[in-house]
Protein backbone atom coordinates (compact mmCIF):
# COMPACT_ATOMS: atom_id res chain seq x y z
CA UNK A 1 0.00 0.00 0.00
CA UNK A 2 1.30 3.46 -0.89
CA UNK A 3 1.52 5.94 1.96
CA UNK A 4 2.53 9.59 2.02
CA UNK A 5 2.50 10.11 -1.73
CA UNK A 6 5.60 8.61 -3.34
CA UNK A 7 6.99 6.91 -0.27
CA UNK A 8 7.54 3.24 -0.97
CA UNK A 9 7.35 3.56 -4.77
CA UNK A 10 10.47 2.52 -6.64
CA UNK A 11 11.42 3.90 -10.05
CA UNK A 12 10.29 0.60 -11.58
CA UNK A 13 6.96 0.85 -9.75
CA UNK A 14 6.48 4.37 -11.09
CA UNK A 15 7.27 3.30 -14.64
CA UNK A 16 4.82 0.42 -14.43
CA UNK A 17 2.17 2.70 -12.98
CA UNK A 18 2.59 5.16 -15.83
CA UNK A 19 2.27 2.37 -18.41
CA UNK A 20 -0.85 0.99 -16.75
CA UNK A 21 -2.45 4.43 -16.94
CA UNK A 22 -1.96 4.48 -20.69
CA UNK A 23 0.60 7.29 -20.65
CA UNK A 24 3.07 7.27 -23.52
CA UNK A 25 6.56 8.64 -23.07
CA UNK A 26 6.85 12.18 -24.42
CA UNK A 27 9.64 14.44 -25.55
CA UNK A 28 10.06 18.20 -25.66
CA UNK A 29 10.75 18.30 -29.41
CA UNK A 30 10.16 16.26 -32.56
CA UNK A 31 10.50 16.66 -36.29
CA UNK A 32 7.68 19.20 -36.49
CA UNK A 33 9.15 21.42 -33.75
CA UNK A 34 8.54 21.87 -30.05
CA UNK A 35 5.94 19.75 -28.31
CA UNK A 36 4.49 19.62 -24.83
CA UNK A 37 2.37 17.09 -22.96
CA UNK A 38 0.36 18.33 -19.98
CA UNK A 39 -1.49 16.11 -17.50
CA UNK A 40 -4.75 17.55 -16.21
CA UNK A 41 -6.99 16.23 -13.47
CA UNK A 42 -9.84 15.56 -15.91
CA UNK A 43 -10.96 15.73 -19.51
CA UNK A 44 -13.27 18.36 -20.96
CA UNK A 45 -16.93 17.38 -21.09
CA UNK A 46 -17.65 19.36 -24.25
CA UNK A 47 -15.70 21.75 -26.49
CA UNK A 48 -18.49 24.24 -27.20
CA UNK A 49 -17.52 27.39 -25.23
CA UNK A 50 -21.17 28.37 -24.83
CA UNK A 51 -22.29 25.05 -23.38
CA UNK A 52 -20.18 24.61 -20.24
CA UNK A 53 -18.38 26.46 -17.47
CA UNK A 54 -15.94 24.10 -15.79
CA UNK A 55 -12.20 24.51 -15.34
CA UNK A 56 -10.90 21.79 -17.67
CA UNK A 57 -13.27 22.82 -20.44
CA UNK A 58 -12.35 26.48 -19.95
CA UNK A 59 -8.66 25.62 -20.29
CA UNK A 60 -9.39 24.05 -23.68
CA UNK A 61 -11.73 26.84 -24.82
CA UNK A 62 -9.09 29.57 -24.47
CA UNK A 63 -6.72 27.62 -26.72
CA UNK A 64 -9.29 27.49 -29.52
CA UNK A 65 -11.12 30.79 -29.05
CA UNK A 66 -10.53 34.41 -28.02
CA UNK A 67 -12.64 37.04 -26.24
CA UNK A 68 -12.99 40.70 -27.15
CA UNK A 69 -11.19 41.61 -23.91
CA UNK A 70 -8.31 39.48 -22.64
CA UNK A 71 -7.56 38.63 -19.03
CA UNK A 72 -3.90 38.79 -17.97
CA UNK A 73 -2.28 36.18 -15.66
CA UNK A 74 -2.72 38.61 -12.74
CA UNK A 75 -6.41 39.33 -13.52
CA UNK A 76 -5.81 42.57 -15.35
CA UNK A 77 -7.81 43.32 -18.49
CA UNK A 78 -6.40 44.34 -21.86
CA UNK A 79 -7.46 44.48 -25.51
CA UNK A 80 -8.14 41.12 -27.11
CA UNK A 81 -10.04 40.73 -30.37
CA UNK A 82 -11.19 44.29 -29.72
CA UNK A 83 -8.26 46.68 -30.03
CA UNK A 84 -10.16 49.44 -28.21
CA UNK A 85 -13.53 50.40 -26.75
CA UNK A 86 -15.33 53.45 -25.48
CA UNK A 87 -18.43 54.22 -23.44
CA UNK A 88 -20.66 56.44 -25.58
CA UNK A 89 -23.31 56.94 -22.89
CA UNK A 90 -24.45 55.16 -19.72
CA UNK A 91 -25.80 52.15 -21.64
CA UNK A 92 -23.88 52.21 -24.93
CA UNK A 93 -20.41 50.79 -25.57
CA UNK A 94 -18.59 50.69 -28.90
CA UNK A 95 -15.85 48.11 -29.56
CA UNK A 96 -13.36 48.39 -32.42
CA UNK A 97 -12.17 45.00 -33.74
CA UNK A 98 -8.66 44.23 -34.92
CA UNK A 99 -8.37 43.94 -38.67
CA UNK A 100 -6.90 40.83 -40.24
CA UNK A 101 -7.71 38.39 -37.41
CA UNK A 102 -8.12 34.93 -38.93
CA UNK A 103 -10.26 32.02 -37.81
CA UNK A 104 -8.70 28.58 -38.14
CA UNK A 105 -10.59 28.07 -41.44
CA UNK A 106 -9.07 31.23 -42.93
CA UNK A 107 -12.14 33.47 -42.57
CA UNK A 108 -11.50 36.96 -41.25
CA UNK A 109 -13.17 37.96 -37.98
CA UNK A 110 -16.03 40.39 -38.63
CA UNK A 111 -18.41 42.32 -36.40
CA UNK A 112 -21.23 40.01 -37.57
CA UNK A 113 -19.45 37.08 -35.84
CA UNK A 114 -19.46 39.00 -32.57
CA UNK A 115 -23.15 39.90 -32.83
CA UNK A 116 -23.97 36.28 -33.73
CA UNK A 117 -22.00 35.07 -30.69
CA UNK A 118 -24.07 37.23 -28.34
CA UNK A 119 -27.35 36.06 -29.90
CA UNK A 120 -26.31 32.41 -29.75
CA UNK A 121 -25.33 32.75 -26.09
CA UNK A 122 -28.75 34.11 -25.16
CA UNK A 123 -30.20 30.69 -26.04
CA UNK A 124 -27.30 28.62 -24.67
CA UNK A 125 -26.54 27.04 -21.32
CA UNK A 126 -24.17 29.89 -20.49
CA UNK A 127 -26.73 32.64 -21.16
CA UNK A 128 -25.69 34.29 -17.88
CA UNK A 129 -22.59 35.55 -19.72
CA UNK A 130 -24.74 37.94 -21.75
CA UNK A 131 -27.44 38.65 -19.16
CA UNK A 132 -26.33 42.29 -19.09
CA UNK A 133 -26.39 42.77 -22.85
CA UNK A 134 -29.71 44.09 -24.14
CA UNK A 135 -28.70 44.25 -27.79
CA UNK A 136 -25.77 44.47 -30.15
CA UNK A 137 -25.29 45.48 -33.76
CA UNK A 138 -22.55 45.70 -36.34
CA UNK A 139 -21.94 49.35 -37.27
CA UNK A 140 -19.48 48.16 -39.91
CA UNK A 141 -17.27 45.09 -40.40
CA UNK A 142 -14.94 46.12 -37.57
CA UNK A 143 -17.19 48.03 -35.17
CA UNK A 144 -19.71 46.59 -32.70
CA UNK A 145 -22.16 48.59 -30.64
CA UNK A 146 -23.40 46.98 -27.42
CA UNK A 147 -26.39 48.24 -25.44
CA UNK A 148 -26.84 47.25 -21.80
CA UNK A 149 -30.27 47.26 -20.06
CA UNK A 150 -28.92 49.62 -17.42
CA UNK A 151 -25.52 51.23 -16.81
CA UNK A 152 -23.09 48.34 -16.32
CA UNK A 153 -19.64 49.40 -15.17
CA UNK A 154 -17.86 46.09 -15.72
CA UNK A 155 -19.04 45.08 -19.18
CA UNK A 156 -15.46 45.00 -20.46
CA UNK A 157 -14.47 42.65 -17.61
CA UNK A 158 -17.46 40.39 -18.20
CA UNK A 159 -16.64 40.13 -21.90
CA UNK A 160 -13.36 38.39 -21.04
CA UNK A 161 -15.51 35.27 -20.54
CA UNK A 162 -17.39 35.55 -23.84
CA UNK A 163 -15.52 33.57 -26.52
CA UNK A 164 -16.24 34.56 -30.11
CA UNK A 165 -17.33 31.95 -32.66
CA UNK A 166 -17.51 32.03 -36.46
CA UNK A 167 -21.10 32.53 -37.57
CA UNK A 168 -20.88 30.61 -40.86
CA UNK A 169 -19.04 27.62 -39.38
CA UNK A 170 -21.21 27.40 -36.26
CA UNK A 171 -24.46 27.44 -38.24
CA UNK A 172 -23.13 24.80 -40.62
CA UNK A 173 -21.92 22.50 -37.84
CA UNK A 174 -24.88 22.68 -35.47
CA UNK A 175 -24.70 22.52 -31.67
CA UNK A 176 -23.76 18.84 -31.38
CA UNK A 177 -20.77 19.05 -33.71
CA UNK A 178 -19.66 22.36 -32.16
CA UNK A 179 -19.20 20.39 -28.96
CA UNK A 180 -16.79 18.07 -30.74
CA UNK A 181 -15.06 20.22 -33.36
CA UNK A 182 -14.14 23.68 -32.05
CA UNK A 183 -12.97 26.32 -34.54
CA UNK A 184 -12.09 29.82 -33.46
CA UNK A 185 -9.38 32.49 -33.65
CA UNK A 186 -7.31 31.05 -30.78
CA UNK A 187 -3.61 30.10 -30.80
CA UNK A 188 -4.26 26.38 -31.40
CA UNK A 189 -6.35 24.18 -33.70
CA UNK A 190 -7.85 20.86 -32.62
CA UNK A 191 -5.90 17.92 -34.07
CA UNK A 192 -7.45 14.97 -32.23
CA UNK A 193 -9.71 14.35 -29.26
CA UNK A 194 -9.93 10.83 -27.87
CA UNK A 195 -12.21 11.29 -24.88
CA UNK A 196 -10.72 10.39 -21.50
CA UNK A 197 -7.36 9.66 -23.17
CA UNK A 198 -5.89 12.72 -24.92
CA UNK A 199 -6.65 15.97 -26.64
CA UNK A 200 -4.02 17.17 -29.13
CA UNK A 201 -3.77 20.55 -30.77
CA UNK A 202 -1.46 22.20 -33.27
CA UNK A 203 -0.29 25.80 -33.52
CA UNK A 204 -2.39 28.31 -35.47
CA UNK A 205 0.30 29.82 -37.72
CA UNK A 206 -1.81 32.92 -38.48
CA UNK A 207 -2.63 33.69 -34.85
CA UNK A 208 -3.07 37.45 -34.46
CA UNK A 209 -0.68 37.68 -31.48
CA UNK A 210 1.99 35.72 -33.36
CA UNK A 211 2.58 32.01 -33.89
CA UNK A 212 2.84 30.00 -30.63
CA UNK A 213 6.33 28.94 -29.51
CA UNK A 214 5.14 25.37 -28.98
CA UNK A 215 3.95 23.61 -32.12
CA UNK A 216 2.09 20.65 -30.65
CA UNK A 217 0.32 20.47 -27.30
CA UNK A 218 -1.31 17.36 -25.88
CA UNK A 219 -3.51 17.37 -22.80
CA UNK A 220 -3.93 14.05 -21.00
CA UNK A 221 -6.62 13.53 -18.34
CA UNK A 222 -5.12 11.61 -15.41
CA UNK A 223 -7.54 11.66 -12.50
CA UNK A 224 -5.43 9.79 -9.95
CA UNK A 225 -2.89 12.10 -8.21
CA UNK A 226 -0.27 9.37 -7.75
CA UNK A 227 -0.56 8.37 -11.40
CA UNK A 228 -0.09 11.99 -12.50
CA UNK A 229 3.10 12.21 -10.44
CA UNK A 230 4.29 8.88 -11.82
CA UNK A 231 3.66 10.06 -15.38
CA UNK A 232 5.89 13.09 -14.78
CA UNK A 233 8.70 11.18 -13.10
CA UNK A 234 8.81 8.52 -15.79
CA UNK A 235 8.83 11.01 -18.67
CA UNK A 236 5.25 10.38 -19.80
CA UNK A 237 4.28 14.03 -19.47
CA UNK A 238 6.13 17.33 -19.17
CA UNK A 239 3.81 19.22 -16.81
CA UNK A 240 1.18 18.16 -14.29
CA UNK A 241 -1.68 20.13 -12.85
CA UNK A 242 -2.53 19.70 -9.15
CA UNK A 243 0.53 17.88 -7.88
CA UNK A 244 -0.64 15.91 -4.85
CA UNK A 245 0.00 17.80 -1.62
CA UNK A 246 1.61 14.59 -0.31
CA UNK A 247 4.10 14.51 -3.20
CA UNK A 248 5.36 18.10 -3.09
CA UNK A 249 8.42 17.44 -0.92
CA UNK A 250 9.46 14.36 -2.93
CA UNK A 251 9.25 16.10 -6.30
CA UNK A 252 10.95 19.25 -4.98
CA UNK A 253 13.87 17.11 -3.87
CA UNK A 254 14.44 15.90 -7.45
CA UNK A 255 16.72 18.31 -9.32
CA UNK A 256 15.16 17.41 -12.68
CA UNK A 257 11.83 19.06 -11.83
CA UNK A 258 10.39 22.35 -10.67
CA UNK A 259 7.41 22.74 -8.36
CA UNK A 260 5.47 25.99 -8.84
CA UNK A 261 2.73 27.09 -6.46
CA UNK A 262 0.43 30.05 -6.09
CA UNK A 263 -2.79 30.79 -4.17
CA UNK A 264 -5.86 29.75 -6.14
CA UNK A 265 -9.05 31.64 -6.88
CA UNK A 266 -10.97 28.38 -6.51
CA UNK A 267 -13.08 28.58 -3.38
CA UNK A 268 -14.48 25.31 -2.04
CA UNK A 269 -18.04 26.02 -0.96
CA UNK A 270 -21.05 24.08 0.27
CA UNK A 271 -24.45 25.02 -1.14
CA UNK A 272 -27.21 24.69 1.46
CA UNK A 273 -30.71 23.75 0.36
CA UNK A 274 -33.22 26.30 1.68
CA UNK A 275 -36.38 24.91 0.09
CA UNK A 276 -39.27 24.04 2.38
CA UNK A 277 -38.86 20.33 1.67
CA UNK A 278 -35.38 19.02 0.98
CA UNK A 279 -35.04 15.85 -1.14
CA UNK A 280 -32.64 13.89 1.09
CA UNK A 281 -33.96 14.99 4.51
CA UNK A 282 -36.74 12.79 5.86
CA UNK A 283 -38.54 15.49 7.84
CA UNK A 284 -41.74 17.43 7.06
CA UNK A 285 -39.80 20.72 6.96
CA UNK A 286 -36.23 21.33 5.88
CA UNK A 287 -34.25 22.22 9.06
CA UNK A 288 -31.81 24.32 7.03
CA UNK A 289 -34.46 26.90 6.29
CA UNK A 290 -33.76 28.04 9.84
CA UNK A 291 -30.78 30.38 9.84
CA UNK A 292 -29.69 29.07 13.26
CA UNK A 293 -29.20 25.62 11.78
CA UNK A 294 -27.09 27.06 8.95
CA UNK A 295 -24.94 28.89 11.48
CA UNK A 296 -24.59 25.70 13.52
CA UNK A 297 -23.29 23.89 10.44
CA UNK A 298 -20.64 26.59 9.92
CA UNK A 299 -19.54 26.52 13.55
CA UNK A 300 -19.26 22.73 13.57
CA UNK A 301 -16.74 22.69 10.68
CA UNK A 302 -13.10 23.06 11.68
CA UNK A 303 -11.54 24.55 8.54
CA UNK A 304 -8.10 24.80 10.17
CA UNK A 305 -8.10 21.05 10.79
CA UNK A 306 -9.07 20.43 7.16
CA UNK A 307 -6.23 22.69 6.04
CA UNK A 308 -3.65 21.00 8.27
CA UNK A 309 -4.67 17.35 8.19
CA UNK A 310 -6.45 16.88 4.86
CA UNK A 311 -4.71 19.51 2.71
CA UNK A 312 -1.25 19.12 4.26
CA UNK A 313 -1.14 22.89 4.74
CA UNK A 314 -1.80 23.68 1.06
CA UNK A 315 -5.03 25.66 1.45
CA UNK A 316 -6.18 29.07 2.68
CA UNK A 317 -9.36 29.21 4.80
CA UNK A 318 -11.97 31.39 3.08
CA UNK A 319 -12.83 34.68 4.72
CA UNK A 320 -15.66 35.37 2.28
CA UNK A 321 -17.04 34.06 -0.99
CA UNK A 322 -14.50 36.02 -3.08
CA UNK A 323 -10.87 36.95 -2.35
CA UNK A 324 -9.59 40.38 -1.32
CA UNK A 325 -8.61 41.23 -4.91
CA UNK A 326 -12.25 41.36 -6.05
CA UNK A 327 -14.96 43.99 -6.23
CA UNK A 328 -17.44 43.24 -3.43
CA UNK A 329 -14.88 42.02 -0.88
CA UNK A 330 -15.48 43.61 2.54
CA UNK A 331 -12.26 44.37 4.48
CA UNK A 332 -12.42 43.00 8.02
CA UNK A 333 -15.31 40.60 7.36
CA UNK A 334 -14.21 37.04 8.10
CA UNK A 335 -16.49 34.01 8.34
CA UNK A 336 -14.10 32.44 10.85
CA UNK A 337 -14.44 35.43 13.16
CA UNK A 338 -18.18 35.80 12.64
CA UNK A 339 -18.77 32.08 13.24
CA UNK A 340 -15.69 30.59 14.91
CA UNK A 341 -15.38 26.84 15.28
CA UNK A 342 -17.37 26.06 18.42
CA UNK A 343 -19.13 22.71 18.72
CA UNK A 344 -20.91 23.60 21.94
CA UNK A 345 -22.31 26.81 20.48
CA UNK A 346 -23.36 24.83 17.41
CA UNK A 347 -25.20 22.32 19.60
CA UNK A 348 -26.93 25.15 21.44
CA UNK A 349 -28.11 26.67 18.15
CA UNK A 350 -29.46 23.29 17.02
CA UNK A 351 -31.36 22.92 20.28
CA UNK A 352 -32.70 26.47 20.08
CA UNK A 353 -33.97 25.76 16.56
CA UNK A 354 -35.69 22.58 17.74
CA UNK A 355 -33.29 20.10 16.15
CA UNK A 356 -31.25 18.94 19.12
CA UNK A 357 -31.58 15.33 17.95
CA UNK A 358 -30.29 16.35 14.54
CA UNK A 359 -31.17 14.92 11.16
CA UNK A 360 -29.63 12.99 8.27
CA UNK A 361 -29.00 14.23 4.75
CA UNK A 362 -26.81 13.49 1.73
CA UNK A 363 -23.69 15.41 0.76
CA UNK A 364 -23.15 15.35 -3.01
CA UNK A 365 -19.61 15.97 -4.20
CA UNK A 366 -16.84 14.66 -6.42
CA UNK A 367 -14.13 12.12 -5.70
CA UNK A 368 -11.71 13.18 -8.45
CA UNK A 369 -12.25 16.85 -9.33
CA UNK A 370 -10.88 18.94 -6.44
CA UNK A 371 -7.79 18.45 -4.31
CA UNK A 372 -8.58 15.69 -1.78
CA UNK A 373 -12.31 16.20 -2.31
CA UNK A 374 -13.25 12.74 -1.04
CA UNK A 375 -11.12 13.17 2.09
CA UNK A 376 -12.69 16.58 2.76
CA UNK A 377 -16.15 14.99 2.52
CA UNK A 378 -15.13 12.32 5.04
CA UNK A 379 -13.84 15.00 7.41
CA UNK A 380 -17.08 16.98 7.11
CA UNK A 381 -19.09 13.88 7.96
CA UNK A 382 -17.08 13.36 11.13
CA UNK A 383 -17.36 17.00 12.18
CA UNK A 384 -21.09 17.37 11.61
CA UNK A 385 -21.79 14.09 13.40
CA UNK A 386 -20.79 15.91 16.60
CA UNK A 387 -23.95 18.03 16.33
CA UNK A 388 -26.08 15.02 15.33
CA UNK A 389 -26.14 15.80 11.64
CA UNK A 390 -25.48 12.57 9.78
CA UNK A 391 -23.97 13.06 6.34
CA UNK A 392 -24.50 10.26 3.85
CA UNK A 393 -21.76 10.73 1.29
CA UNK A 394 -22.65 10.57 -2.39
CA UNK A 395 -19.23 10.76 -4.03
CA UNK A 396 -19.08 10.59 -7.80
CA UNK A 397 -16.64 11.25 -10.65
CA UNK A 398 -16.73 14.76 -12.07
CA UNK A 399 -18.04 13.35 -15.37
CA UNK A 400 -21.31 12.56 -13.57
CA UNK A 401 -21.31 15.27 -10.92
CA UNK A 402 -22.06 18.46 -12.83
CA UNK A 403 -24.99 16.94 -14.65
CA UNK A 404 -26.30 15.51 -11.38
CA UNK A 405 -26.31 18.86 -9.55
CA UNK A 406 -27.39 20.99 -12.51
CA UNK A 407 -30.10 23.48 -11.61
CA UNK A 408 -33.00 22.91 -11.43
CA UNK A 409 -32.59 19.62 -9.58
CA UNK A 410 -34.68 17.83 -6.99
CA UNK A 411 -31.85 15.50 -5.92
CA UNK A 412 -29.61 17.50 -3.61
CA UNK A 413 -29.68 18.96 -0.11
CA UNK A 414 -26.00 19.70 0.51
CA UNK A 415 -23.49 20.14 -2.32
CA UNK A 416 -19.74 20.68 -2.07
CA UNK A 417 -18.03 22.08 -5.15
CA UNK A 418 -15.50 24.68 -6.17
CA UNK A 419 -16.17 28.08 -7.68
CA UNK A 420 -13.78 30.71 -8.91
CA UNK A 421 -14.48 34.20 -10.17
CA UNK A 422 -11.77 35.17 -12.66
CA UNK A 423 -13.69 38.29 -13.69
CA UNK A 424 -12.45 39.96 -10.48
CA UNK A 425 -16.03 40.90 -9.65
CA UNK A 426 -18.18 39.31 -6.93
CA UNK A 427 -21.30 40.18 -8.89
CA UNK A 428 -20.40 37.51 -11.41
CA UNK A 429 -20.56 34.84 -8.70
CA UNK A 430 -23.49 36.31 -6.78
CA UNK A 431 -25.77 36.71 -9.80
CA UNK A 432 -25.16 33.08 -10.77
CA UNK A 433 -25.02 31.25 -7.42
CA UNK A 434 -27.15 33.32 -5.04
CA UNK A 435 -29.61 35.48 -6.99
CA UNK A 436 -33.21 34.24 -6.76
CA UNK A 437 -33.96 31.69 -9.44
CA UNK A 438 -36.58 32.51 -12.05
CA UNK A 439 -36.61 36.21 -11.27
CA UNK A 440 -34.52 37.51 -14.19
CA UNK A 441 -33.28 35.75 -17.34
CA UNK A 442 -29.69 34.57 -16.95
CA UNK A 443 -29.65 35.04 -13.16
CA UNK A 444 -29.61 32.31 -10.48
CA UNK A 445 -28.69 29.62 -13.00
CA UNK A 446 -26.46 27.79 -10.53
CA UNK A 447 -28.37 28.72 -7.36
CA UNK A 448 -28.20 25.14 -6.12
CA UNK A 449 -29.70 25.81 -2.71
CA UNK A 450 -32.64 27.88 -4.03
CA UNK A 451 -31.60 30.80 -1.82
CA UNK A 452 -34.02 33.71 -2.28
CA UNK A 453 -33.54 37.05 -0.53
CA UNK A 454 -35.05 40.27 -1.86
CA UNK A 455 -32.53 42.48 -0.09
CA UNK A 456 -29.62 40.55 -1.58
CA UNK A 457 -31.17 40.67 -5.05
CA UNK A 458 -31.75 44.42 -4.78
CA UNK A 459 -28.06 45.09 -4.11
CA UNK A 460 -27.14 43.04 -7.18
CA UNK A 461 -29.70 44.96 -9.24
CA UNK A 462 -28.22 48.26 -8.05
CA UNK A 463 -24.69 47.07 -8.79
CA UNK A 464 -25.80 46.14 -12.30
CA UNK A 465 -27.36 49.56 -12.85
CA UNK A 466 -24.38 51.85 -12.25
CA UNK A 467 -21.67 52.99 -14.62
CA UNK A 468 -19.40 53.85 -11.67
CA UNK A 469 -17.08 50.99 -10.63
CA UNK A 470 -16.61 52.43 -7.12
CA UNK A 471 -20.37 52.58 -6.67
CA UNK A 472 -20.69 49.03 -7.98
CA UNK A 473 -18.08 47.89 -5.45
CA UNK A 474 -20.06 49.57 -2.65
CA UNK A 475 -23.31 47.87 -3.69
CA UNK A 476 -21.61 44.48 -3.96
CA UNK A 477 -20.12 44.96 -0.49
CA UNK A 478 -23.66 45.34 0.83
CA UNK A 479 -24.65 42.11 -0.92
CA UNK A 480 -21.63 40.38 0.63
CA UNK A 481 -22.75 41.40 4.10
CA UNK A 482 -26.28 40.11 3.49
CA UNK A 483 -24.85 36.77 2.30
CA UNK A 484 -22.54 36.56 5.33
CA UNK A 485 -25.54 37.12 7.59
CA UNK A 486 -27.93 34.72 5.82
CA UNK A 487 -25.37 31.96 4.96
CA UNK A 488 -26.71 30.53 1.69
CA UNK A 489 -23.38 28.74 1.27
CA UNK A 490 -20.52 27.74 3.56
CA UNK A 491 -17.09 28.85 2.30
CA UNK A 492 -14.33 26.38 3.26
CA UNK A 493 -10.98 27.21 1.69
CA UNK A 494 -9.12 28.30 -1.39
CA UNK A 495 -7.03 25.60 -2.94
CA UNK A 496 -3.33 26.13 -3.53
CA UNK A 497 -2.48 25.69 -7.20
CA UNK A 498 0.48 23.31 -7.42
CA UNK A 499 2.21 22.49 -10.70
CA UNK A 500 5.22 20.30 -11.33
CA UNK A 501 7.24 20.39 -14.54
CA UNK A 502 10.46 19.27 -16.13
CA UNK A 503 13.23 21.82 -15.69
CA UNK A 504 13.26 22.68 -19.39
CA UNK A 505 9.61 23.78 -19.40
CA UNK A 506 8.65 27.36 -18.61
CA UNK A 507 5.39 27.31 -16.63
CA UNK A 508 3.42 30.51 -16.06
CA UNK A 509 0.83 29.93 -13.30
CA UNK A 510 -2.17 32.20 -13.68
CA UNK A 511 -4.48 33.50 -10.98
CA UNK A 512 -7.45 32.00 -12.83
CA UNK A 513 -5.74 28.57 -13.01
CA UNK A 514 -6.13 28.51 -16.78
CA UNK A 515 -3.12 26.69 -18.19
CA UNK A 516 -2.45 28.53 -21.46
CA UNK A 517 0.23 26.90 -23.60
CA UNK A 518 0.68 30.13 -25.54
CA UNK A 519 2.39 31.60 -22.47
CA UNK A 520 4.68 28.58 -22.06
CA UNK A 521 7.91 27.47 -23.74
CA UNK A 522 10.22 24.47 -23.93
CA UNK A 523 14.01 24.91 -23.95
Amino acid sequence: MMKNGLAGLTRRNLFALALMSGVALSGAAHAQGKSLTIALTADAVILDPHAANELTGNIMFYHFYDPLVSRTPELGFEPGLAESWQIVDDTTWVFKLRKGVKFHNGDELKASDVVYTFERLKKALMSNLVANIASSRAIDDYTVEIKTPKPYAVLHMALAEVLIVNEKYTKAMGDEQMGLKPMGTGPYKLAEWVKEDRLSMTAHADYWRGKPKIDTVTFKPITNPATRTAALLTGGVDVIQDLSVRDVASVKANAAYDVVTRPSLLNMVIAIDTREKSPTIDLPTNPMRDRRVREALVRAINVEAIKTVVMNGFATPSEQYVPSSHLGYVPGLDFRKLYPFDVEKAKALMKEAGFEKGFAMTLDTTNNRYVNDGAIAQALAGMLARINVKLNLNLMPRSNFFGYIRVPSDKSSFIMSGWDTPSGDAGNMYSTLMYSRGKKPGFGQANRGSFANDEFDSWIDKADATADIKQRDAFLKEATQVAAREIPMIPLHYEQDIYAAKKNVKVVPRMDKFIWAYEMDVN
